[in-house]
């Protein structure tokens, strides 16, 4: 789906490299002026994304039904989508409590390119194929493929190597009927046009791709239980600041005290929501636990069922 005004794509070059004639003069502007211009096309690129959001809503339930069932999401890029999906998947744990390795990010050259471009390791689909072959991808996984052109060898075999596993293939591409996303089962097309800085997929394609990806994982998240209206219940606590916003959660919703709050989460390991269980419900951590497996760990579900007089024992 293009967008507006961004005209035919030549065949031969994605839309992010087309060079526009009117930015021509962009090392002669002011600073102010430059920085009006780069945030004048930022602005465009919230809209590109709303565009989607039909699609990247059925990607969204398509990923938690897999991730209920044990499946992981697995993002792979090359350059500077490869490291936004590390960087998505990085912030999942902390966030929402995920299990080591249910968010993964994987991409091009590895470790290292995260710091310091790889050159030559976006086009190697062999390493793709090593990369998914360490994980050994299940039906219940999803593989997201980022990349701005579409056309990234590497991520194109990460989606095909996804699809021969069995697992669901998305493609997220900034252009336009892109091999990306005609190898996926699903596909987003986040088309933002042409870069100020021609070529330049960090600024608005790489904004595009943090947003659609901070949607994904988000929105996948709270599908699978771990928010409780919007706060974040499954948090893990793992520094001074968590521990405070930890504290702060279990007031916010049970309408206890501070000293109380701090007295289930002691009992409770630092877990939010057995926490808020032995506060509202009345019953011990172990009760607490059992409450939420029983639930699927979803809070709301598991205050229900111990309001409906589930054996706390």
């Amino acid at each position: 789906m293009r967008g507006e005004g961004f005209g035919m794509e030549n065949a031969d070059r994605p839309v992010t490299e087309e060079v526009r004639p009117q930015w021509a003069g962009l090392d002669r502007l002011g600073t102010l002026e430059l920085l009006r211009l780069l945030n004048a096309e930022d602005r465009t690129v919230a809209g590109a994304v709303a565009g989607q959001l039909p699609r990247i809503a059925v990607v969204v339930d398509a990923v938690a039904g897999r991730m209920a069932r044990g499946g992981r999401l697995v993002y792979a890029g090359a350059g500077t989508a490869g490291r936004l999906g590390v960087l998505d998947a990085s912030e999942c744990p902390p966030t929402f409590n995920t299990a080591p390795g249910q968010v993964v990010g994987v991409i091009a050259g590895g470790a290292r390119a995260l710091v310091r471009a790889v050159e030559g390791a976006e086009d190697r689909p062999e390493l793709a194929a090593a990369d998914l072959a360490a994980l050994a991808l299940t039906a219940e996984d999803t593989v997201v493929g980022v990349s701005a052109s579409g056309r990234t060898p590497y991520t194109v075999a990460a989606v095909r190597g996804a699809r021969a596993a069995g697992a669901l293939a998305v493609g997220l591409a900034g252009s336009a009927g892109s091999p990306l996303v005609a190898a996926a089962e699903l596909g987003i097309e986040v088309v933002t046009g042409p870069e100020v800085v021609a070529g330049s997929t960090r600024l608005k394609a790489g904004t595009a791709q943090k947003l659609v990806l901070n949607l994904l994982s988000t929105a996948v998240m709270v599908r699978l239980g771990k928010t409780y209206g919007n706060l974040m219940v499954d948090v893990r606590a793992g520094n001074a600041k968590l521990r405070d916003r930890a504290r702060r959660i279990v007031t916010e919703i049970t309408g206890t005290d501070e000293e109380t709050a701090r007295r289930a989460l002691a009992a409770t390991g630092g877990e939010v929501k057995d926490a808020v269980l032995v506060v509202l419900a009345g019953v011990d951590a172990p009760a607490a636990a059992r409450l939420l497996a029983a639930a699927g760990g979803r809070l709301r579900e598991a205050l229900e069922l111990a309001r409906g007089g589930v054996s706390r024992d």
